[in-house]
């Protein structure tokens, strides 16, 4: 096999190699910029202590918009709070898990819930 070849062969696997990588790689880095950008927000802007946040997880969905942030409290750890970062960081809702409900917490009960609007 000439060396022509064998370089034309290397430039096609690098290629559809980073054709690829290149998706997944978009995806985590965002997921990581949401997270960051919910948890600087949550912080800097509204006054929560680091303490007081039991996760922040980037998200990425199927639905519009694609990249969202999940915020669970520790004091409420059977409710996440739905962030969007796009531009400016705003809370968009809220689940109750099914344990959380079973224990009876209503939208009522939330302490972290920002009526959007």
């Amino acid at each position: 096999m000439s060396k022509t070849k064998k370089f034309f062969i290397v430039m096609v696997l690098v290629f559809a190699f980073a054709l690829v990588v290149t998706p997944y790689v978009y995806v985590q880095i965002n997921k990581i910029v949401y997270d960051d950008r919910v948890t600087n927000y949550l912080i800097e802007e509204e006054g929560y202590k680091a303490e007081e946040i039991r996760s922040v997880k980037g998200v990425w969905g199927i639905k519009l918009p694609p990249f969202y942030a999940v915020v669970v409290f520790n004091d409420e750890p059977f409710v996440e709070y739905i962030y969007f970062a796009h531009n400016d960081v705003l809370q968009f809702g809220y689940g109750i898990s099914d344990e959380g409900k079973q224990k009876g917490i209503t939208e009522a009960d939330l302490k972290h819930y920002v009526p959007y609007g």
